[in-house]
């Protein structure tokens, strides 16, 4: 396969205007495990190797527990999980797979644990990720050994 484009250096003012946006959900103050856990189950759910191998080993850096980023998955099926992270779980899936829409019911659980500003982080992480993933996917970056 050919090397494909890299997007960073060909138009370098839109590969910077989406990182400001990427630095705006790191420095919003987004718990970092809750960012970790979106970025990992949206990432699942795309396919995207890069950011599931990229993210998975924040998640550790960032104290995660090797039982819960092996669950995160099967997230419904644990007891691992807060109901604050449940909801973000939830909310990551039905934005991640839109074509099902986010349901009123995934909506208001979330926005029934999650202040309204926090709520919002959440939501911009989300699509964040989800451009991330598509950037990985659509370049064909790929995990380092």
């Amino acid at each position: 396969m050919s090397t494909r484009i890299n997007i960073a250096k060909v138009e370098p003012a839109a590969y910077a205007a989406i990182s400001g946006l990427d630095n705006y959900v790191k420095h919003s103050g987004l718990n970092v495990i809750h960012g970790e856990l979106i970025k990992i189950r949206a990432s699942q759910i795309n396919g995207c190797s890069y950011c599931i191998d990229k993210h998975t080993k924040d998640a550790r850096k960032a104290g995660e527990t090797e039982q819960r980023i092996y669950a995160l998955s099967v997230w419904r099926d644990t007891p691992f999980f807060t109901p604050e992270e449940r909801a973000i779980l939830a909310l990551t899936e039905e934005m991640t797979l839109i074509q099902h829409h986010v349901s009123d019911a995934t909506y208001q659980a979330a926005a029934g644990l999650l202040e309204p500003a926090y709520l919002a982080k959440v939501m911009v992480a989300i699509m964040m990720i989800n451009f991330w993933n598509r950037y990985g996917i659509g370049t064909d970056m790929q995990p380092s050994l």
